[in-house]
């Protein structure tokens, strides 16, 4: 059996565990299943569409979920990393199968991320709701940054290798780390992780199998921290995942590609005035106590 062969089993495996978190805690009745509103599953479709075609999903799920009050901002990380699993791990199976990179790359830094979403979940997932408006605007204005350099090109122009060896590959491990981390405050891997990519002189295509294969080894780790704390909306991570898959398989198969140049800018507008909010909020509630 081919390593990525063994990848792919354990990315089965990695969603058998995701899926048992959801039977457990319904058995224990630790949560009560409610099917998904019409919005919070259109909220789910368009997100993850948009997803698959490299806009990333963490930032505008965000924003749509505050412009439209859909869920607290207390759970708002944890709804993310829940509902977004199952698209997620859907892109995974596509890009990795279907896009060439040195596998013992791809290994490397998916266990990166994966440690670093561990370690960045169990924290989170104990946040009141204070902290997580102020790391959330702030993981949001980072998020807009990355955005805004990806916008303008101001990173370095992408390489030809698909593998990495040595200080690079140390270099891709530790930012892998870091990122995985992150995703648990909902900034989202995406856009960094292309930069990250391309700092390491990998082809731009590369970018696409590492970026979706983290997450979706590192969304059923931080899932089950925020699961266990029961920090997430249910209805809402239910519509994200229900109305996801099917726009994930349109995007890839599908529409496979589109000029997305305006999307992004307004995505920019979007996510920074969502941190605005979310900092003007977290400094008002520090100011009423």
């Amino acid at each position: 059996m081919s390593l990525k062969a063994i990848l792919l089993a354990a990315l089965v495996g990695f969603t058998l565990f995701y899926l048992g978190l959801w039977w457990s805690a319904w058995k224990q009745r630790q949560l009560q299943l409610q099917a998904p509103s019409a919005l919070q599953t259109l909220i789910g479709f368009v997100t993850n569409f948009f997803d698959t075609l490299g806009i990333g999903s963490f930032a505008t799920t965000t924003s749509l979920f505050r412009f439209f009050k859909v869920v607290d901002d207390r759970v708002i990380p944890g709804t993310l990393n829940v509902g977004h699993t199952l698209p997620t791990i859907t892109q995974a199976f596509i890009y990795i199968t279907i896009v060439e990179v040195d596998i013992m790359t791809l290994v490397a830094l998916i266990v990166a991320a994966v440690l670093g979403a561990w370690l960045g979940a169990g924290i989170v997932s104990s946040w009141d709701a204070q902290k997580v408006r102020l790391g959330m605007g702030i993981a949001l204005l980072a998020a807009a940054g990355f955005f805004l350099m990806r916008q303008l090109q101001l990173f370095p122009p992408w390489g030809e290798t698909l593998e990495l060896s040595g200080a690079r590959l140390a270099a891709g491990v530790l930012g892998n780390f870091a990122l995985g981390a992150l995703m648990s405050l909902g900034i989202g891997l995406y856009a960094p992780c292309m930069i990250l990519v391309s700092l390491l002189g990998m082809r731009e295509t590369a970018a696409f199998p590492i970026m979706m294969g983290s997450c979706a080894f590192l969304m059923p780790v931080g899932s089950a921290a925020f699961v266990r704390a029961k920090s997430f909306d249910v209805r809402a991570a239910l519509g994200l995942g229900t109305g996801g898959i099917p726009a994930v398989l349109i995007a890839a198969f599908i529409v496979k590609s589109l000029p997305l140049d305006y999307v992004r800018w307004l995505v920019i507008v979007v996510v920074v005035y969502t941190a605005i909010t979310m900092l003007y909020s977290a400094l008002q509630a520090r100011a009423a106590r």
